[in-house]
């Protein structure tokens, strides 16, 4: 099955922490849902980029479990192929739980990528560490 394949390769290229390994897992026109923002981030270059920023702040980064199934997108509402990766993170010294929901398209690419933390104090060490960041980069 290529998405459980994709999903594999996404975890692998995570934990490496090696964005490049990540750019041909997108699609071009990928959205990211992210606890830190209401409007997701659209398009392969602002997703990697993004990316970039987290595999750099989360400390102690490691994915706990791996689920299977389908669900329906937030762009179109249709069901799509779905992994749901379990991690567990540090970010500024706050201990954060939380699922990375990736949906596919039929070439078995990430077209949707959702990301769900708690607790609320990470959320905002998160939201505050990614915003540096992405200024630095001059993506903000």
């Amino acid at each position: 099955m290529k998405e459980q394949q994709t999903a594999e390769r996404f975890r692998a290229a995570v934990e490496k922490r090696d964005a490049a390994a990540l750019e041909d897992l997108f699609t071009e026109d990928v959205r990211l849902y992210s606890p830190v923002k209401f409007t997701p981030f659209e398009g392969r270059p602002m997703v990697l980029g993004l990316f970039g920023v987290l595999l750099r702040i989360f400390e102690d980064f490691r994915y706990v479990g791996h689920f299977e199934g389908t669900a329906e997108t937030s762009a179109d509402g249709t069901e799509a192929p779905s992994s749901i990766l379990a991690f567990r993170a540090t970010v500024d010294g706050k201990q954060i739980h939380g699922i990375d929901l990736l949906q596919f398209d039929e070439a078995g690419r990430v077209k949707e990528f959702t990301v769900m933390v708690r607790p609320q104090s990470a959320v905002q060490a998160l939201g505050q560490a990614v915003l540096a960041g992405l200024t630095a980069e001059g993506l903000a």
